[in-house]
Formats: structure tokens, C-alpha cells, sequence
């Protein structure tokens, strides 16, 4: 059967990519090693985060599926950072991991435009463009348009120990014939690490003697669908390393796989190893433990903050040194892994590689870490691929609004030289990229570009509705400082009258003062009225914001010329001199994101080529 896009990887950019191909219309073929795998969550049993939430909420906008499936196989859920400010909180949940399995496969099984193919991708059908990929069988699937999400499978290689062996995961052959037809290429390739902590059984375990943490009484989903948790919700429970613990992995450092020498990878340094974490920081006497069910009919935890590559006997000492787990078993050592990544510097911003039109990457072959960042860009790559396929140009998201955006033009600008994490942090815009406008910000994005069907775009538009409405509602309020003070709200007394969205800010005010003069707004949906909420505390810095981004995006068309890099320019650091010549940027903006660039050395560059152009 002919083809318009193949996608190479059952993983979690791989089945978004293909889910997000097949919504556009394109027939699409996704190979992987083995069907029954695909979905399968390789490392936590958890879905979302601060940031990652960001994403995976932007996912749920644009109509992927990786926000529903999480919400179906959630055993809890938890808003993080609920303390804190709108635009930091970060929905997440643990998940049954396999109900999720079960629930992805069917998703993409139910999909009459997805064909999935057991199958070891050996090589390409060489172009430009590229024409499809060749299975190690013999087998030719031909197709306009491919999308590589290897995941940790290419080139991967385990370390348990002093002992190494080729996989792509615990039990799962690596990707070997593909990752060395790419070294043949001469493309920009490197090498990363990620590790998994070991698996414990949880009827060996003494929970009664650790601090429990719930789910929230009031879950956050990740889909604008979901209204009610499907499974029974469980507990996860806390443990913490001791000092002995600290000991027993400070006399074994030599064996393990990391400090041993036997790692050439960079791991990520926002998710170390045990082994890590203790030389790192040693001032510290005790690391707390995160204990998590793998679901509901599982007997496995997954002890979240231990990943390790000590030898197996060190693994058992190490968590029976643990509050609660003396008599703990372990089901599955832990183990580093090593992995092939491109330098996504040789990516577009639509994730196509530049020296193979047509081939598409997405996930932890670009360099990121974690299921949420591979998903989103799978999504982005199996669109583009679909539009590559039907004969139309690429579209991008732009870092001013959504994450993935900023995730993507991070990678694609600056590169890695770790596993790419999402944070919040990341992003100059966050205080107007919260996860509770996903929706506003791309799903009539996603409408325009075919990714929205009906179902998503009629809730959308019902939504949008009900909001607008609340938005005149809010506006017809107004209050002077005299009729604010019979309300408890104290307000300058300048005779200024203050419309609803400045009474919902005010630290005095908020729902209580607005239900009192418009008692409707008690009637709102939840999910509409934390939005508002949260437009009234942002309004002023959103529009402080907009301005400097049209100043910024104003100043960012200068064009470079190209014979700028020809000789040094004066005042700029050899560094940002050696960035220049090698990224060769063509705009400021492009100059602007290069990793280390600085306001003074924006101003040289944007003076010499305006010099140049004269």
C-alpha cells in the first residue's frame, strides 16, 4: 500500500506524530520493533509537570491524544505548584501504565488512516526527497515524507554495572542497521544518557511507616474532555535516603557504570542519577524518595529519585537502606543507557533536516528529555510531514506562543549539550503561556492548519463563547474607590472607576466582590473562571509584554549579509565571534537566539549590518 508519511518509532513521538498526520488526511505507516510496545512508558509511570504540563496541555489543544490517554489511565492527579501563580502551575499524573499502553494502542488501532508495521528500519530510499525506508526484512515502504522518533533505541546501549549490552530498552533490541546508515551520512551526530531507577515489589514494602501524598479533592485534567478521574485513585508514599544509603554509594562509585568510565553520554543534569546526586551534592545527608504505583493491578513501584547504574547487588543494599523498604524486593535493576542523537542545529523550525529534505525528526533524537517534550514535537513533525507529503510548505510555532514553540526554537537555535528539559523558565512570554489558555493560544492554530476536528472545534467555540460573554459582563462592572470600600476593597481614592477584571486582581477583591454585584458569575465553568482570573492578574504585564515583542520582532527582521562573517567584527567576544561564523544567522532574530548572546553584542552585530546594507 502506498503511503504519504512513514513514522519510525512506536514511542510517544511516534504515535502523536502519526495521530497528528492522520488528522490532516495522509496515509500514514508506523513502523516499529515490536506493536504490541507501542505506548509503552519507559521510565515513570507519569505523565506532565511544571512545564511539561505547559505541554502536554498545548498537545490537548491542537487535538493530539496524549492529554486524553493520560487522563484515562490517571490513578492520580496533582496540580504542582498550586501555591504559586497561574502561570507556574503544572498539572501532572501518575498513570497506570498499562491501561495507557492499552489505551494508545487503541487509539491508533481505531485510526483507519494509521498503518502500523512490525519491522527493524534499516535504511532510507535515498532522494531528495527522501522516499520512504527499507525494513532489515527486505521489505519497501514508500512514502513522500519520514519521521525518525528512535527514541532511546538508536544506537542504544545499556549499563548495569561493569556490565554493557545493545538495546534500545530493557528486554528490546536497539536500533543498530539505522544508526549506522545515519553515521554514513556524515550527519551531526552525538551521544547522550538517560538512566531508570529499579523496580520494586510493592508487597514488600511497609508503607504504613511513610508519609502518604494523595491526589488532589479537586483533580486538574490535561483534556478539555475529561471531567472525572476513570480509575480508582491511589496514594504515592515518601522515603528518604539515609546515611547509610550515602555511604554504601560513595564505597561503590568505582563500579558504577557512570563514574566507572564506561559512559561517554551526557546525562540530564535536572534528572541525575543517586550516584550523581550524592558527589554533587554532598553537603546534603538525605535525598527525599518518591514512591509510585504502576497502576492498579500492579505490584511494581517505580521509587522516583534513585535512577542508578550500580551493579545489582549495590541496588539492594542501596534500597534497603531506605525508611519503610528494609525488606524490599527488587522485580528490575535499574540502568543507565546510552543513545544516538542529530544536532538539532541541522533541523529547520519545522524539524526537517536540512541535508535530507523530506526526513523529519522528532524526541530524544533531537536531543530532549521526557515523554511530554517528544510528543510535542512528534506532533509538529507528523504535521509538517503530512503537508510535505501533500505538496504544501512547513508551518511553525513561534516561541512568543506556546512552549513548543520555545522548545523548539530552542533546540533548533542553540542545540544540546544535555537532554533538553521543558521549564517554565525557558519561556520570556510565561506569564501569558499558562496551561489553562492552551486552547485560546492554538487551537485555532491548529484549526487552520487541519489538525482540530469537529469535536475539538465545537467545544472550543462553545468555550470561547461562554468566555466572551463573561468578558462584557466583566467590563459593565464599574466601581469607584467610595462603592469598592462597601464591598471590603480598598482603592486609591482618585474618583477612577475600576471595571471587573481589576476587582478580580485586587488582593481584596477577586470572585467574592464580583459574584456580589453580578451573582451569574457563580454559574461559570470552572475552567472559565480560573481563566479569567488569571487574565485579570496578568492584563497589565500582557500588554507590556505585547509591545516589547512587536518592538523585538520589528527589530529582529534586519537582515545580516552574508559578508559580515567575512572578518571579525570589533568589540564582540571571540566566542560570540566563533557562534557567528558558525551558525551564520541571516536576521538579528535569528543572532538574537544564539546561546550566550548578549544585548551589547546584538547591538554591534545590528550596527555593522545596518553599515553593510547602507
Amino acid at each position: 500500500m502506498k503511503h504519504d508519511v512513514v513514522v519510525v518509532g512506536g514511542g510517544h513521538a511516534g504515535c502523536e506524530a502519526a495521530a497528528a498526520a492522520a488528522r490532516t488526511g495522509a496515509r500514514v505507516a508506523l513502523v516499529t520493533l515490536a506493536a504490541d510496545a507501542i505506548g509503552r512508558l519507559s521510565c515513570n509511570p507519569a505523565v506532565g509537570g511544571i512545564g511539561k504540563g505547559h505541554l502536554v496541555r498545548e498537545i490537548d489543544a491542537l487535538d493530539g491524544i496524549m492529554g486524553r490517554i493520560a487522563d484515562a489511565a490517571g490513578i492520580q492527579f496533582r496540580l504542582l505548584n498550586r501555591s504559586r501563580g497561574p502561570a507556574v502551575r503544572g498539572p501532572r499524573a501518575q498513570v497506570d501504565r498499562e491501561v495507557y499502553r492499552r489505551t494508545m494502542q487503541q487509539v491508533l488501532g481505531d485510526e483507519p488512516l494509521i498503518d502500523i508495521v512490525e519491522g527493524e528500519v534499516a535504511d532510507l530510499i535515498p532522494g531528495p526527497p527522501i522516499g520512504g525506508v527499507l525494513l532489515a526484512d527486505g521489505r519497501r515502504i514508500e512514502a513522500a515524507a519520514v519521521v525518525l522518533t528512535t527514541g532511546t533505541f538508536l544506537g542504544g546501549l545499556i549499563h548495569l554495572g561493569d556490565q554493557r549490552w545493545q538495546a534500545g530498552r530493557i528486554g528490546e533490541a536497539a536500533a543498530t542497521a539505522l544508526s549506522a546508515r545515519l553515521r554514513e551520512a556524515n550527519l551531526p551526530m552525538g551521544r547522550l544518557k538517560t538512566g531508570t531507577p529499579p523496580r520494586l515489589k510493592a508487597s514488600t514494602i511497609r508503607f504504613d511507616v511513610l508519609d502518604e501524598q494523595p491526589g488532589d479533592d479537586a483533580p486538574a485534567f490535561f483534556s478539555s474532555f475529561t471531567t472525572a478521574p476513570a480509575l480508582r485513585q491511589l496514594p504515592c508514599h515518601i522515603t528518604r535516603t539515609t546515611d547509610e544509603t550515602h555511604k554504601l554509594i560513595r564505597d561503590n562509585l568505582g563500579r558504577s557504570a557512570l563514574f566507572g568510565g564506561h559512559i561517554t553520554g551526557v546525562g540530564p543534569r535536572y534528572c541525575p542519577s543517586i550516584e550523581d546526586k550524592i558527589v554533587r551534592f554532598a553537603d546534603r545527608d538525605t535525598h527525599q524518595i518518591f514512591l509510585e504505583p504502576e497502576g492498579l493491578d500492579s505490584d511494581l513501584i517505580y521509587p522516583n529519585g534513585i535512577s542508578t547504574s550500580l551493579p545489582e547487588d549495590v541496588q539492594w543494599a542501596m534500597v534497603r537502606s531506605m525508611p519503610g523498604c528494609e525488606a524490599a524486593e527488587i522485580a528490575q535493576p535499574g540502568y543507565a543507557i546510552e543513545y544516538d542523537t542529530i544536532d538539532p542545529r541541522a533541523l529547520d523550525p519545522t524539524l526537517e533536516l536540512r541535508a535530507m529534505p523530506g526526513l523529519f525528526l522528532a524526541g530524544q533524537v533531537n536531543g530532549t528529555t521526557g515523554y511530554e517534550e517528544a510528543a510535542a514535537q512528534g506532533l509538529i513533525a507528523g504535521l509538517n510531514a503530512a503537508r510535505r507529503a501533500g505538496g504544501a510548505g512547513g508551518v511553525t510555532i513561534d516561541r512568543e506562543t506556546a512552549y513548543l514553540g520555545v522548545m523548539i526554537d530552542d533546540l533548533v537555535s542553540n542545540g544540546v549539550d544535555e537532554p533538553y528539559r521543558m521549564f517554565t523558565s525557558r519561556a520570556e512570554n510565561r506569564l501569558m503561556m499558562r496551561a489553562d489558555n492552551a486552547g485560546e493560544r492554538l487551537t485555532d492554530w491548529g484549526q487552520t492548519h487541519g489538525l482540530v476536528r469537529h469535536a475539538r472545534a465545537t467545544f472550543h467555540a462553545a468555550e470561547r463563547a461562554t468566555k466572551a460573554e463573561a468578558v462584557e459582563r466583566l467590563k459593565a462592572i464599574a466601581l469607584t474607590p467610595n462603592e469598592a470600600a462597601q464591598h471590603g476593597v480598598t482603592l486609591n481614592q482618585d474618583g477612577r472607576r475600576r471595571n471587573g477584571f481589576e476587582l478580580l486582581a485586587h488582593a481584596e477583591g477577586g470572585w467574592r466582590v464580583v459574584e456580589a454585584l453580578d451573582p451569574k458569575f457563580a454559574d461559570l465553568p470552572t475552567a472559565v473562571r480560573d481563566g479569567l482570573e488569571a487574565d485579570a492578574l496578568y492584563r497589565v504585564y500582557g500588554e507590556r509584554r505585547a509591545k516589547a515583542a512587536a518592538s523585538e520582532t520589528a527589530a529582529d527582521a534586519l537582515a545580516i549579509p552574508a559578508a559580515l562573517f567575512e572578518r571579525s567584527i570589533p568589540g564582540l567576544s571571540t566566542e560570540l565571534q566563533q557562534k557567528l561564523e558558525r551558525r551564520r544567522p541571516a536576521t538579528l532574530g535569528e543572532a538574537r537566539r544564539i546561546s550566550g548572546m548578549t544585548p551589547a553584542g546584538l547591538a554591534l552585530i545590528a550596527a555593522h549590518a545596518r553599515r553593510k546594507a547602507a
